[in-house]
């Protein structure tokens, strides 16, 4: 089963790799509220500040990611500076989205456990550290697919705050999850989500909030109001979106978005617009 595929169609990943090459002294970086960040340390040491409570140190190829990222700063205090690469991350759009959401404030991986990135990396050093036609084009499909490795691997093993992806790392709720996001018009209640699980109504409803923080119902109106936030984006008629998320009106999905975003869906629409239309 694949457990992320439906997730990024609809959460479309764009990576922009903004600093290739060697650091020497004190490199800061601002509070980014719309992008993680992406700090992939080839070689040399790095002292890390802002991201935890105290200065740590990196001293071996390492892979850190930083979904919501506060002010933070490298240091490469030795004579031979480190060779980096520094790239921003969205998942779709602008601020908050599920993805980020279930990730802790760090991800940090040393390269050598990202099992068979070695191509994928060697790939990316030579771009990086090299002057080749397309150059930043190729970095950035690159490093989308070093995300995507990424996030993998932290589903793999856990390396989840709870929500979307803390789901999808459990076997069982996967199933119901993974059901939810292929087909969000599907009607479903507690026990037909269960099954889909292969446990009881009870043992589901207590597993599904521990993992997630939501519960059942609450998670499939959010991905509701998730789809039907990206077809009014695309212009869909508010009466046919709310068909296509499986709602029977578009008054049940008003009241739905009231619920979950605190403004109806034609006011949050009217947002959208004004701020898109703004200048930056």
């Amino acid at each position: 089963m694949d457990r992320l595929s439906k997730l990024l169609s609809h959460f479309s990943l764009q990576a922009g790799v903004f600093y290739t090459g060697n650091i020497c002294g004190i490199h800061d970086f601002s509070h980014d509220k719309t992008r993680g960040h992406i700090h992939l340390i080839q070689r040399g040491t790095v002292q890390v500040i802002g991201v935890k409570a105290e200065t740590f140190e990196v001293a071996e190829p390492t892979l850190l990611f930083l979904p919501r990222p506060d002010t933070h700063r490298l240091v490469a205090d030795s004579p031979d500076g480190a060779d980096v690469v520094c790239a921003t991350v969205q998942f779709g759009g602008n601020g908050r989205n599920p993805i980020a959401d279930s990730l802790p404030n760090m991800v940090m991986v040393k390269l050598a456990d990202l099992v068979g990135v070695d191509t994928l990396l060697n790939l990316m050093f030579d771009e990086a550290f090299a002057e080749h036609d397309g150059r930043q084009a190729a970095l950035d499909r690159l490093c989308e697919v070093l995300m995507i490795r990424l996030l993998r691997h932290c589903i793999d093993l856990g390396l989840t705050q709870g929500g979307i992806l803390a789901g999808l790392a459990d076997a069982r709720l996967a199933k119901t999850i993974s059901a939810i996001h292929d087909d969000p018009a599907c009607s479903r209640d507690l026990t037909s989500m269960a099954m889909l699980a292969g446990m009881s109504r009870a043992r589901f409803a207590v597993r599904f909030r521990e993992v997630t923080g939501e519960t059942p119902a609450d998670y499939l109106a959010s991905w509701r109001v998730m789809m039907a936030q990206g077809l009014l984006k695309k212009g869909r008629h508010l009466k046919h979106v709310a068909s296509d998320v499986g709602y029977g009106s578009a008054s049940a999905l008003t009241r739905a978005f009231i619920r979950k975003l605190g403004c109806s869906a034609t006011q949050w629409l009217k947002g959208v617009q004004e701020d898109s239309s703004s200048p930056a």
